[in-house]
């Protein structure tokens, strides 16, 4: 890593964790730790658990240091702690934990400013920039599930966010894809290797994600009540949680309202639905005559470009729908800066090459497909990121509007089980 990139992976750090502190600040004891969930962590434990996971794999596994505390591995390994025991852990206080969290950051830049090439090194700093940042979206939306304050990581209002709906379908055309990462794209994780060819027909997507007033005609024509357009799984879902609308919804006296952290407010009915399961994804498609694109469609949908001649695929790959260039501000909702989702008719110039909007950031997109490996998958260096949830999980794709733009790309695999209303996913449609 020459020094340039070494300072940007440094600015990468701090960056990661600026976040990280600021999705705790203002939180008192009782929030810090939170209740018993099956689908959050108490915070305190969290983002520790962020810091470990530098110093495991940095620190220790690779530059062979000792650890910053003798019982580290006891409190924070998330691989053998489980997940309902965290709560229950001798946690250091919250500034103790601040104070590990320092030392390990201090002791990780020291390294990379070292002017010592050391490539391991620096594969897996980046690494763990990227798992922090994945946190950072979790503690987000788990400010979000417990009615906490809005964190202070938004920006000033932009005009531009509000532009409305986009109807309509894009034709897109069928032929071999390679689906998947590909060693010129640098970083990627062991679910996205490596790029395969598929086969794909011709099919329509529409253009946008489905937004909150085309949901609210379903929730309005009784979908929640009608067994008919749900799985048994899924019913029997629906049927245990109560939910006749989407969990932050509520009917106030002038219209649908949205919950937003600890508050309530009008609902936004062109910005695009969010915190819906994929049961209410695939419901909504039902009820709608439309079904979810797979996997497969999404990323050609993103990232193919049509051929010479316009009826097929061309075999070049975009890295992000518009291109090459990075997210920015014009392009995706990303980085947390609306604090929620914003009108799917915004920010065109993130269109793909087949006219298709918003493919990067706003929402999660639920996709058909149940997450599994690419064909001659093997596991990186942390085992347990992707094959514990094959066959269990459904994929995501695109990333919401608190992912962080340096992590995301056309490729990139998200997977939650299909019961999860929590995380900030939505979705769009294809034509049956």
């Amino acid at each position: 890593m020459t020094s340039s990139n070494s300072s940007q992976l440094v600015a990468q750090l701090e960056d990661a964790r600026a976040r990280t502190l600021t999705l705790v600040e203002g939180l008192d004891d009782a929030q810090l730790m939170g209740p018993r969930l099956s689908i959050v962590n108490p915070l305190r434990w969290e983002i520790g658990h962020a810091a470990y996971f530098h110093e495991y794999w940095v620190l220790r596994r690779h530059l062979g240091e000792a650890p910053e505390r003798p019982d580290v591995d006891q409190l924070y390994d998330s691989i053998t702690i489980a997940h309902e025991d965290r709560w229950d852990l001798p946690l250091p206080s919250m500034a103790e934990t601040l104070s590990y969290m320092r030392r390990v950051l201090e002791r990780e830049k020291t390294h990379l400013t070292s002017g010592r090439l050391d490539p391991r090194r620096d594969y897996l700093a980046q690494y763990a920039v990227f798992h922090e940042d994945m946190h950072t979206e979790a503690f987000t939306y788990t400010r979000q599930t417990l009615g906490y304050p809005c964190p202070a990581i938004g920006s000033i209002p932009d005009p531009a966010w509000q532009a409305g709906g986009l109807e309509g379908d894009a034709e897109i055309p069928g032929g071999t894809f390679q689906l998947g990462g590909q060693a010129e794209d640098g970083f990627v994780f062991d679910n996205e290797k490596w790029a395969h060819p598929v086969d794909v027909a011709p099919f329509r997507m529409a253009r946008a994600a489905v937004t909150n007033a085309e949901y609210a005609e379903f929730v309005h024509d009784g979908g929640y009540r009608r067994p008919e357009l749900w799985d048994h799984e899924a019913w029997e879902w629906r049927q245990s949680t109560g939910l006749e609308h989407p969990v932050h919804w509520r009917l106030g006296t002038a219209g649908w309202e949205l919950k937003r952290f600890d508050g309530w407010e009008p609902m936004p009915l062109t910005a695009a639905l969010i915190h819906v399961s994929w049961h209410e994804a695939n419901a909504f498609c039902r009820w709608a005559e439309r079904r979810l694109p797979t996997e497969l469609e999404w990323e050609v949908a993103a990232a193919g470009q049509p051929d010479a001649d316009g009826r097929g695929l061309a075999s070049e790959k975009r890295r992000f729908p518009w291109g090459n260039q990075p997210p920015d501000a014009t392009r995706a909702n990303l980085d947390g800066a609306a604090l929620g989702t914003i009108d799917v008719g915004a920010l065109p110039a993130g269109d793909s090459a087949f006219g298709v909007r918003q493919m990067l950031g706003n929402v999660w997109e639920w996709t058909s497909t149940t997450f599994g490996p690419y064909p001659g998958f093997s596991p990186d260096m942390y085992a347990d990121y992707s094959q514990p949830l094959f066959g269990s999980t459904r994929v995501l794709r695109g990333g919401g509007w608190a992912t962080r733009a340096r992590l995301i790309r056309n490729t990139w695999r998200n997977y939650y089980g299909p019961e999860r209303n929590d995380v900030f996913a939505g979705f769009r449609t294809c034509a049956l």
